[in-house]
């Protein structure tokens, strides 16, 4: 809105607004606030050529960027998991341990079951019932 006068204006009134909020009046600036919030939304409308563009817009976010999105969050998870695994099987390996329910105890409901969450957990445990 650097160029455009509507911006500025609508900048400059909502500032006002902000500004001259007294209890009296509450309802009335609360009431223009959300009118120059719509104003700020509903503008790049305004123009045919940008509602062209917000369509186009839409229709590559739809078509390209949605179906590419829940397998690669899938991959980024997995991946992230993988090397959660491989760096616990690491320090059981040079450890020398033969204990792995040490490391990562199965029996365990969810991620308590990790070395770190079991050693917060007793640390947790044994400053609550102190003896």
């Amino acid at each position: 809105f650097g160029s455009s006068g509507l911006g500025s204006i609508l900048l400059v009134r909502f500032v006002c607004c902000v500004a001259a909020f007294s209890v009296a009046s509450a309802m009335a600036a609360i009431g223009t606030c959300v009118e120059i919030a719509h104003k700020l939304v509903t503008f790049p409308q305004g123009k045919t050529q940008t509602f062209c563009n917000v369509i186009k817009l839409g229709t590559f976010c739809r078509t390209v960027v949605w179906p590419c999105l829940p397998p690669l969050l899938m991959y980024q998870y997995i991946r992230a998991k993988d090397e959660d695994y491989y760096m616990t099987e690491v320090l059981y390996y040079k450890s020398g341990s033969k204990d792995a329910k040490a490391f990562y105890d199965t029996s365990r409901i969810g991620i308590s079951g990790h070395w770190r969450i079991q050693q917060d957990m007793e640390t947790i445990r044994a400053a609550a019932n102190q003896e």
